[in-house]
């Protein structure tokens, strides 16, 4: 009897999108978009920091590049 109170599973009409459907594309975006201000935020750390240490200045280099990789394969 439970199955009888279930609603059948239809496909989606055509320029509808389900619920279910847009809450996951919600939940990612925002995702995508605190990963975004994360990177942001670390970037900014990186740039802030002066060092006259040439080890120090190359590691704080490629973590730079490393987070810029990053950003702009987020888009």
């Amino acid at each position: 009897m439970a199955n009888a109170l279930k609603s059948p599973r239809t496909k989606p009409v055509e320029g509808h999108v389900s619920e279910e459907a847009r809450r996951a594309a919600e939940v990612l975006r925002a995702a995508r978009e605190r990963q975004r201000q994360v990177l942001g935020m670390q970037r900014e750390n990186i740039l802030s920091q002066r060092t006259s240490n040439p080890g120090r200045r190359s590691a704080l280099e490629a973590a730079l590049a490393q987070i810029e990789a990053q950003l702009q394969s987020l888009g």
